[in-house]
């Protein structure tokens, strides 16, 4: 456990579709309390089969569990080293678009009725105003991640590039999949829930509502660039280490794990 103070908490402007949620930095180290479910657990699970698969260490965050006293109160939650230095920063797209349009991505995004041109105006502009010549190979390892763990909170505010202070352009490496994996047990996804149906009711957020259509239409434009190699033993370590949560949330990440697997046994 670890003690964290007023003077470590941190807001930023990348506010979730589902709120926000406390986040402190204290020694180079970031923490998240959970906030609508198990957040932590899905951010630790995710980020430690990515391990296991085709990224590189720079790809990703990395995160760990962690409990958090915060004034009177005891969180759970996760912690990942801090990624930005000598003077980068993140930039979302939303915020890069607003910034060299004047207009808002999400919206101009969705006035185009093709779903396969939302995606190729998203990586255009996007190449075009960084200068980023492969963010359409960048997206697609999104859209794989996001399909197989069922990270729902990909909108344009939780999509972002690094930018230094010379105005020069890097691929931000992949963070926040704490949506995923049902972790919103409060409200969408409670727990008492059957887990084959609420996961057939996740919707995603980028470029329309399905996954499989997003991550079908990132394929054909960019080819399939992720591959895991994680298998059911390796899942079901990473969870026996995660015992601060509860037996039952635990099945739970195993069971859906499992079924997307079965699922995209192709990314194997």
């Amino acid at each position: 456990m670890i003690e964290l103070f007023e003077q470590d908490e941190r807001k930023n402007g990348r506010q979730s579709s589902k709120g926000n949620q406390l986040k402190w930095e204290n020694k180079g180290i970031w923490y998240k309390a959970d906030y609508t479910g198990y957040e932590g657990l899905a951010e630790y699970m995710i980020s430690h089969l990515l391990r296991q698969s085709s990224l590189s260490e720079e790809e990703y965050v990395l995160y760990d569990l962690e409990t958090i006293k915060y004034k009177t109160s005891i969180y759970k939650g996760a912690k990942s080293k801090n990624f930005l230095e000598d003077g980068w920063q993140i930039i979302t797209l939303e915020r890069l678009f607003k910034t060299f349009f004047g207009k808002s991505l999400y919206q101009s995004i969705f006035m185009i009725t093709d779903h396969e041109k939302r995606l190729s105006f998203l990586t255009e502009q996007t190449e075009r105003i960084t200068g980023l010549t492969q963010f359409g190979i960048y997206i697609n390892k999104l859209f794989t991640i996001d399909a197989f763990f069922l990270n729902e909170d990909r909108h344009t505010h939780n999509i972002a590039v690094l930018m230094n202070g010379e105005g020069r352009f890097t691929y931000c490496p992949i963070f926040d999949n704490g949506a995923g994996l049902l972790a919103d047990t409060s409200v969408d996804y409670p727990m008492q829930g059957d887990v084959y149906t609420l996961m057939d009711q996740v919707q995603s957020k980028t470029i329309c509502h399905d996954f499989d259509e997003q991550l079908d239409i990132s394929e054909k434009l960019f080819k399939t660039n992720l591959r895991f190699s994680f298998t059911k033993k390796d899942v079901k370590e990473l969870l026996e280490q995660a015992d601060i949560y509860s037996e039952k949330e635990r099945e739970r990440v195993e069971k859906i794990i499992y079924a997307q697997m079965r699922k995209y046994e192709y990314l194997f």
